[in-house]
């Protein structure tokens, strides 16, 4: 106990600012990759897209981030056998290890899991710095499992999305009226989509327990909302005949351009809410463990509403300063996106987390989301993907969670160098 009683104040501040770095971490990777498909698309300018993730991301992690966090209880390490001490350090080496892989991956482009660098680096704390028992190994197996099912799921999904705008607009005598016609039913579609993921993933952390059935009437409410404000802002769409002569779907592409912008904005908030968890629940145990003067190590950790506030913040900046080079590569570099094809994208995306989360099968944003753009660029055959790009991406997908294991090992090292 003495390392608290000696160090509170300096670990704490420490904690706050990994914390810090790990979600600006999550914000300039993850957020990017939620945005990527809008910009690529071109149905929002960079600076629309860092406008609405700035708002809505922010809204998400601060309003329906606040989980109890379980990063310690996942059924990744077992916390009953990690003193205080070992527990402060080994979080702050985590957080540190996680946003420094992030920061790494940020700079080269690539869009990796927040989710599996902080478990990873968690892994690596845990087996060196506790022992190898303290690990539950056999958690680890669903994680590995979802670098495979994740994208191949998403990708599916996406593929028949995109096949059927493809049969029921593009592919028709009448594309444009067609897509006035159905891009409503999509509307629906991805209103309700969305609002399931936020509502069965996000509320329960604002106090509102809803039940499955209160969960899928509300959905089913806001997905009628989202359909009926897009029937009035598609009205104000004519057909653009200088446009069209260029390309010929160019009036259809400003109807799903109007689709990705409610996509965008709904598939920000959902982000938030999720994966602000992954910056501050390893600071919320901190700050548990350090206030409670070490008592509370296996105790649920509370979330104050100051650590949520530090993490939007961080994932807003994050997103401001950095996100441009994972947006570029998911939304220019892995396929050519068009408005239609990007919809289907965060559509199958929004789809494959429900149908994850309701079975209780750990995915990943990003692994979902390019494995959705995969799907798509599939449908146009495969010369119209990028492999080079593709295959770099699966390579920091493989290398994601031994490195955050090596580099919180080593940042363990050190803080337990300085501190004890």
């Amino acid at each position: 106990m003495s390392l608290i009683a000696d160090y509170g104040l300096v670990l704490l501040l420490l904690a706050c600012l990994f914390g810090f770095f790990m979600a600006w971490g999550v914000g300039a990777n993850d957020v990017a990759n939620a945005m990527g498909t809008s910009v690529g698309s071109q149905a929002l300018t960079i600076k629309q897209a860092i406008l609405v993730a700035m708002v809505f991301e922010f809204a998400g992690a601060y309003l329906a981030g606040g989980q109890v966090t379980e990063t310690i209880k996942s059924g990744i390490v077992d916390a009953t056998l990690i003193t205080p001490d070992l527990m402060v350090l080994g979080m702050m080496s985590a957080l540190l290890a996680a946003g420094t892989w992030l920061l790494i991956a940020s700079m080269r482009g690539w869009p990796v899991s927040t989710t599996h660098s902080i478990v990873g680096a968690v892994i690596g704390f845990a087996a060196v710095g506790v022992s190898m028992d303290a690990v539950n190994w056999a958690g680890v197996g669903p994680i590995v499992a979802s670098w495979v099912i994740s994208p191949v799921l998403s990708g599916t999904v996406a593929f028949g999305l995109f096949v059927s705008v493809q049969k029921l607009i593009i592919d028709t005598d009448e594309p444009f009226l067609n897509a006035k016609r159905f891009v409503p039913l999509y509307m629906f579609l991805t209103g309700f989509m969305v609002s399931l993921v936020t509502v069965t993933k996000g509320l329960k952390h604002i106090g509102l327990n809803l039940s499955g059935a209160e969960g899928l009437v509300i959905a089913l409410g806001i997905g009628a909302l989202v359909m009926l404000l897009g029937i009035v802002l598609l009205s104000r769409i004519k057909i653009d005949v200088e446009a069209d002569k260029g390309f010929h779907y160019a009036s259809v592409e400003k109807v799903f351009a109007v689709l990705m912008i409610f996509t965008a904005c709904s598939m920000a908030f959902a982000h938030g809410s999720n994966d602000v968890a992954n910056a501050v629940g390893p600071l919320a145990a901190i700050v548990g463990v350090i206030q409670s003067g070490g008592e509370a190590v296996g105790a649920k950790a509370a979330l104050p509403a100051w650590v949520l506030l530090l993490g939007a913040i961080g994932i807003v900046i994050g997103l401001a300063t950095y996100g441009y080079k994972v947006i570029a590569t998911i939304g220019k570099q892995i396929t050519e996106l068009t408005p239609s094809r990007g919809f289907a994208a965060e559509l199958a995306t929004a789809t494959t987390v429900v149908g994850a989360s309701a079975i209780g099968l750990p995915v990943s944003t990003t692994h979902t989301l390019v494995g959705a753009v995969l799907g798509v660029g599939l449908a146009r055959g495969i010369g119209a993907l990028n492999l080079g790009v593709i295959g770099k991406i699966f390579m920091s997908w493989l290398v994601t969670l031994p490195v955050g294991a090596a580099l919180a090992i080593v940042f363990f090292y050190i803080l337990r160098g300085i501190f004890l």
